[in-house]
């Protein structure tokens, strides 16, 4: 799929002021990248990230971690070692990075932090990643470490499969509502939720926010076009995409889990996260939509203590103890 021109973008929403410095450095400092080359840039960058190991998760003491095999996809479980009553819920975690990086380790640590509040466990999916393994590879792992999650894993772990949270940020939440409608569609089980973080979810990238955020450094328009070739190849953008891939494709959202879904106003996903949660209500499905004003794409994560950062964390954290004791 070519990378759509990104002359004369309409006026995007302003950023912040706690995060307008930061946007700004971003677009500064993120490279001009033509499509074919962004893979292997993208991999570049992630290659400095530091190594999450077993030692940095269990420092604290707080977590049992666990390498395993769910049918074939490998797992990272982080059981909590407080004691409790009973099994703790788990948050079975697909991880962002485009479809293209990322993984079970560094997918986890920021779920670790809602988890730690609540008392769960967290299941992370190390899926396969494109343009390697193109779809449907990514988002069938996503369902079959879900399903483990569910049935085998909860077993094994000492979990609660009854309060199972599926989660998925930027690529990882368009995987996870992926998942969730191959698992609604063949009748297996599915999750008490979902919760899906400024999740990458149209192919088409062609949303008013698509087009205003063009050219902003932060996930813009050229980078989800990047995204979705090495998933779909010379399919991204045509009629023939399937839901599983592009949830924002699905002509039918009903009979979901309770969802959760957040996106920031000065972000690429903007508009396709909140025409999929209008959607979901349109079907009769229970949804929580939250915008949060001037926030860009992963703001949270990099300006964490901006008081609209804060602001979506809380929330997050408490639609999970909500919806968790709903299932309690």
């Amino acid at each position: 799929m070519p990378a759509p021109s990104e002359d004369a973008p309409p006026p995007a929403p302003p950023y912040d002021p706690e995060l307008a410095g930061v946007a700004a450095e971003l677009r500064r400092t993120t490279p001009d990248t033509a499509e074919a080359d962004m893979v292997p840039a993208m991999r570049e960058a992630a290659a400095a990230y530091p190594e999450v190991t077993d030692e940095l998760l269990t420092a604290d003491g707080a977590w049992q971690v666990h390498e395993d095999d769910a049918d074939g996809v490998p797992v990272l479980v982080c059981r909590p070692t407080a004691p409790a009553p009973g099994p703790p819920p788990v948050l079975c975690v697909v991880h962002g990075g485009g479809m293209i990086v990322g993984d079970a380790r560094q997918g986890v640590l920021d779920p670790l932090t809602y988890a730690r509040e609540l008392g769960c466990a967290v299941v992370s999916v190390a899926y396969r990643l494109a343009p390697e393994h193109p779809h449907p590879a990514p988002v069938e792992d996503c369902l079959t470490a879900l399903a483990w999650t569910l049935g085998e894993g909860a077993a094994a772990h000492g979990l609660d499969a009854g309060r199972a949270v599926l989660h998925g940020t930027s690529a990882g939440g368009g995987l996870a509502a992926g998942a969730a409608l191959l698992a609604r569609d063949r009748g297996a089980p599915l999750p008490a939720a979902l919760m899906l973080l400024s999740p990458m979810l149209d192919d088409r990238n062609d949303s008013l926010s698509a087009r205003q955020l063009a050219g902003s450094g932060v996930w813009d328009r050229a980078a989800n076009a990047a995204g979705w070739a090495a998933l779909l190849g010379a399919a991204a953008g045509g009629p023939d995409v399937s839901p599983y891939a592009a949830p924002a494709r699905a002509g039918d959202l009903s009979g979901l889990p309770p969802l959760y879904l957040d996106v920031g106003s000065a972000e690429t996903f903007r508009d396709e996260g909140t025409a999929f949660t209008s959607r979901v209500w349109a079907a009769g499905g229970r949804a929580e939509l939250h915008v949060w004003p001037g926030a860009f794409h992963g703001s949270d994560g990099l300006v964490p203590g901006a008081r609209v950062s804060r602001a979506a964390r809380a929330a997050r954290l408490d639609w999970l103890r909500r919806v968790l004791a709903l299932r309690g």
